[in-house]
């Protein structure tokens, strides 16, 4: 079932708990531990396509975003979160992602309060123009800024090409493993960081997926929990490295 959110809080709540007794080395087969989910999640971002499409018309003509579609769509997103969460978006726990949509004791959590009324004139300019300065940093936060060459062919003449690379999200989560793999400390600072960026991205996605009117606000809100939450997490002035066993 999903939360509200007080009237002074944004709608849209991303968390996670860093593990403190993370592996210094199951970072590295984590993304092939995860492959279960990638192919599942395969499937679910292709009916959330769907499912926004179908949304879009619900609220064009009726102002209302399907409950039974909101739901599933932000099950989707928590899904994809946690298993970032744990294998390539932040590598802060160690615990497998469960496999389902519905809120669970995980360490990393997604929300969305369900909006009783949406703007059937915002739908059409949302994800498209509106959303434009978001989608600026989205591109310079997930985009490719280093490749890395791979043989396309059996022609030896062909030489190499690159068909992918490492985003700016996937530089600082591989820094975070390297610091793992070498000191078995996970700095809290660059923790606080990954998971800025990742609300930051999240709370554009629930945007032009039309699950909320509210804009995104143009702040990295770092630390593991809403900026709600500040009171009543831990200090900011404990450590600057979380340390964890062998």
């Amino acid at each position: 079932m999903t939360s509200t959110t007080s009237p002074d809080s944004y709608p849209v709540r991303l968390t996670g708990e860093l593990d403190l007794d993370l592996s210094r080395w199951l970072w590295l087969l984590k993304m092939f531990l995860a492959i279960p989910h990638y192919v599942v999640l395969a499937f679910l971002w292709v009916a959330f396509l769907v499912a926004t499409v179908v949304a879009g018309f619900a609220i064009v003509f009726t102002g209302r975003y399907p409950r039974s579609l909101f739901d599933f769509n932000v099950g989707v997103l928590r899904w994809n979160w946690r298993v970032g969460f744990y294998a390539y978006a932040a590598l802060d726990t160690d615990r497998y992602p469960p496999f389902t949509l519905a809120r669970t004791d995980y360490p990393a959590d997604f929300d969305v309060a369900y909006p009783e009324h949406l703007s059937r004139g915002l739908v059409l300019i949302k994800s498209w123009l509106l959303a434009i300065p978001h989608l600026l940093v989205v591109v310079i936060i997930a985009a490719d800024l280093l490749s890395y060459p791979w043989a396309t062919s059996s022609d030896a003449t062909a030489g190499f090409h690159p068909i992918g690379g490492y985003s700016l999200l996937n530089l600082l989560v591989v820094l975070a493993g390297f610091f793992l793999l070498v000191t078995r400390q996970y700095p809290r600072g660059l923790f606080d960081l990954l998971l800025g960026i990742n609300r930051w991205l999240y709370r554009v996605l629930t945007y032009v997926a039309f699950l909320r009117d509210e804009y995104p606000p143009f702040r990295l809100d770092q630390g593991q929990g809403e900026p709600e939450d500040l009171e009543v997490e831990q200090p900011t002035t404990g450590p600057a490295f979380v340390s964890t066993p062998a």
